[in-house]
C-alpha cells in the first residue's frame, strides 16, 4: 500500500480506483445492500480495514438512506427567560446525538405556523424529530404523524400514540402545594401562563389535587391563568395585596421574578407579609433574597433521555410510550413562618 495513501484521508473514490471497481460497488459493500458478489464484497471490506477508512456523514448517509441529522424543534414564541431551559435541554440532546454520529438541526414553529418544520421534513433533512413543547391542539405533532417521521416530545401530550418524555409536573406541583397546605396556609393564589400548553394544565391539576387530598377547595377567584406579561402580573399582585393573600404560587420562574419585583416596589416583605413559591426553578431565582421555595428538574437529563429514546425508536427498538422523570421540592426562606 502506498505511503501516500496511508497519510491522506481515504475516500470512496480512492477505494474504487485502487481496487478497480465502481463507486457504487464500494457503496454497496459498505452498506450491505444491493447486488454484489461475495468475493468483491470481501475484497472491499478487507481494503477498508487495512486503510482504517471511515465514511463521512454524507457518504454514510447516502449508503444507508439516512441524513444522520436529528431535528430539534423550538417554539418560535419563546422569551429570553425561557432560553436557559432550551439551551440546557439542547446540551443533553447534543451529547447523546454526537455519541451516535448524529448532528442536531434546529428549527422554529408556532401554534399556527409550522412552515420551517414542514420544509425540513419535505426536504428529507432529518431522520427524526424532538418537539420541545406540547400543545393541547398540537399541529406539529399531527404533521409529523401524518408524515410517518419518528419523533418524541419533551412534555406530555394528550395523544397517547405519541412517544413522550416529561417531568412529573402534576405530582411535583401536588406535593409542593400539599406541603404549604399542611403548614396551615389556606388563602393561596396561583398565577399561571398559557392554558394551551399542556405543562400549564398539568401544573394546574397538581395544584388542585393537593386541595382535594386534604379535603378542601382552592378559591377559584385566586387562580389566574393566561397571564403572559408584566403589566398583567403587576395588576394581579396589587389585587392580591388588597385581598391579603397568605401565599402566591407562580407556575414558572419568569412569573415569579415579576411577582417578586412588584412586591419589592410595594415594599411588601417576603415571607413576613406574603409567602412566595414557584413551580419551576432556574438561574433567574438563584440569587434572590430571600431564597425561593421551588421545584427543581434536571433539564439536561431530560434532553439526554429524550434523544436516546428517539434514536432507539429510529432504530426500530421498543421504547416506552411515556417516560416520567423525577423532581426535587426545595423548601427555602420564601415560605417560612416568621414569628
Amino acid at each position: 500500500m502506498d505511503e501516500m495513501m496511508d497519510k491522506k484521508k481515504v475516500t470512496i473514490d480512492d477505494i474504487a480506483r485502487e481496487l478497480q471497481v465502481s463507486k457504487t460497488t464500494v457503496s454497496r459493500a459498505i452498506s450491505g445492500k444491493g447486488r454484489i458478489g461475495s468475493a468483491t464484497r470481501e475484497k472491499v471490506l478487507k481494503y477498508i480495514q487495512e486503510t482504517n477508512y471511515k465514511p463521512n456523514a454524507v457518504a454514510k448517509g447516502l449508503a444507508q438512506s439516512k441524513t444522520y441529522n436529528i431535528g430539534f424543534v423550538m417554539p418560535g414564541d419563546y422569551s429570553l427567560v425561557d432560553l436557559p431551559f432550551f439551551q440546557e435541554c439542547l446540551v443533553g440532546v447534543s451529547e447523546i446525538a454526537s455519541s451516535y454520529d448524529y448532528d442536531v438541526l434546529i428549527s422554529m414553529v408556532s401554534e399556527r405556523d409550522i412552515h420551517q418544520l414542514e420544509r425540513v421534513i419535505d426536504n428529507h433533512k432529518v431522520d427524526g424529530v424532538i418537539l420541545t413543547r406540547t400543545l393541547v391542539k398540537d399541529k406539529p405533532a399531527e404533521f409529523l404523524k401524518s408524515k410517518g417521521i419518528p419523533f418524541v416530545t419533551i412534555g406530555t401530550t394528550l395523544n397517547k400514540d405519541v412517544i413522550q418524555v416529561d417531568n412529573d409536573h402534576r405530582s411535583a406541583c401536588r406535593e409542593l402545594t400539599g406541603i404549604l397546605l399542611m403548614r396551615g396556609i389556606r388563602k393561596m393564589a396561583l398565577i399561571g401562563g398559557n392554558k394551551s400548553h399542556v405543562v400549564t394544565q398539568k401544573r394546574l391539576q397538581g395544584f388542585k389535587d393537593a386541595f382535594l387530598e386534604q379535603s378542601c377547595s382552592p378559591d377559584n377567584s385566586l387562580i389566574y391563568m393566561d397571564v403572559e406579561n408584566s403589566v398583567m402580573i403587576e395588576k394581579i399582585v396589587e389585587e392580591l395585596i388588597d385581598r391579603q393573600v397568605e401565599c402566591v404560587i407562580c407556575m414558572d420562574d419568569s412569573i415569579c421574578t415579576h411577582v417578586l419585583n412588584k412586591l419589592r416596589k410595594e415594599k411588601i416583605r417576603v415571607p413576613a407579609d406574603i409567602k412566595v413559591a414557584s413551580f419551576y426553578n432556574s438561574s433567574l431565582l438563584e440569587s434572590n433574597v430571600p431564597s425561593i421555595t421551588s421545584l427543581n428538574f434536571d433539564v439536561k437529563e431530560m434532553g439526554m433521555i429524550t434523544c436516546k429514546t428517539l434514536l432507539d425508536c429510529m432504530d426500530g427498538k421498543t421504547v416506552h410510550g411515556r417516560t416520567l422523570l423525577g423532581y426535587e421540592v426545595s423548601l427555602k426562606e420564601s415560605t417560612q413562618n416568621i414569628l
